[in-house]
């Protein structure tokens, strides 16, 4: 499989011609009576409603590869593919899922082992017991589940991604506030979203399809805190220790519309709750500007409740960053 355009970058009245995976098929009918493929197919760089108007077509299995060849047209201000043809992949196209399926930036080999090396920096032998036992608890499904069907870190690796950047932005701000448990803080982090692999149906490509039965009468908040206070009873973590833990789980949402019926109730608490909020919000940020143009405005992000604009020109990093720093101090003393 050769490097092929991304979906994205498909301007309105091309044509692209490439494998995608299906998220969804199903034929339907339309008005006039004739019969319709709708398909939701995506790429590393979104996913896209497409139609085939061929009533013979039939509908591919979701989760599959497929190669089409559909001119990008839009629909209610939309994109949307126009398919002409499409065939099944086989073994000889050597797929690469990587152009297809969103994955964490980092292998999850690497990301794994960030977050085991975090549990053995631990002082507090409890935390590491219980926080070292949840993760093992979690199987082989931890290094491909994402952490959400479709917002932030909806991608393979997603849960192992969200969670390692949470550490590190956890000792970050624990540098910055010496009084925060910094250990209390780390397994916070690491056990607050363990149970979306419960909440969550996903295959080995990183792909959510729904949430399950446990998931929509539940939810991983309530699921997690069940699961957590297990865990600390066959750890031998009792009393104050797995209080705050549990509490950490219950309001890492912060507000009852968002599925936490306590808020925050001391800093590690508050700290779980904001840098969980920054992250998703920074993911999902970057992932709906990297659509767009540079000095262009991305559609309306319904989780975040607004518009995104994408600045003209890129920010000055690195060595250019040193040489306009040394520019502007050379500025400063000949003032």
């Amino acid at each position: 499989m050769q490097q092929q355009i991304q979906l994205a970058r498909v301007m309105k009245n091309q044509f692209f011609e490439g494998f995608v995976l299906v998220r969804a098929a199903e034929q339907r009918t339309s008005s006039n009576g004739g019969k319709f493929l709708d398909m939701t197919l995506c790429d590393l760089s979104g996913e896209y409603n497409a139609k085939v108007w061929d009533g013979a077509a039939q509908p591919p299995k979701a989760g599959s590869v497929i190669k089409i060849r559909a001119m990008m047209q839009e629909y209610n201000n939309h994109p949307q593919l126009r398919v002409d043809k499409m065939r099944p992949a086989t073994e000889k196209d050597e797929i690469d899922m990587g152009q297809l399926v969103p994955c964490a930036p980092q292998p999850a080999d690497d990301m794994l082992n960030e977050i085991n090396a975090r549990i053995d920096k631990m002082r507090d032998e409890d935390l590491q017991r219980v926080t070292r036992l949840r993760l093992s608890q979690c199987g082989p499904k931890l290094m491909y589940y994402p952490a959400a069907t479709k917002l932030h870190h909806a991608e393979r690796s997603g849960l192992l991604h969200h969670t390692s950047t949470m550490l590190r932005m956890a000792d970050a701000v624990c540098a910055i506030y010496p009084t925060l448990d910094a250990d209390l803080l780390a397994a916070g982090v690491i056990l607050h979203d363990l149970c979306k692999i419960d909440e969550i149906r996903a295959d080995e490509s990183g792909m959510a399809a729904e949430y399950t039965r446990e998931g929509q009468l539940l939810g991983h908040i309530v699921m997690g805190v069940s699961a957590l206070a297990k865990a600390c009873d066959e750890a031998g973590v009792k009393g104050e220790k797995k209080l705050m833990l549990q509490h950490m789980l219950l309001s890492h949402h912060d507000l009852p519309e968002y599925g936490s019926p306590k808020p925050p109730m001391f800093p590690e608490a508050e700290v779980l709750h904001v840098i969980d909020l920054l992250d998703a919000r920074m993911f999902e940020m970057n992932r709906a500007l990297d659509a767009v143009n540079p000095g262009a405005f991305t559609e309306r992000i319904w989780s975040l409740d607004r518009r995104l604009y994408r600045r003209a020109h890129p920010p000055v990093q690195g060595e250019e960053m040193d040489a306009a720093e040394d520019g502007a101090a050379q500025a400063e003393k000949q003032e």
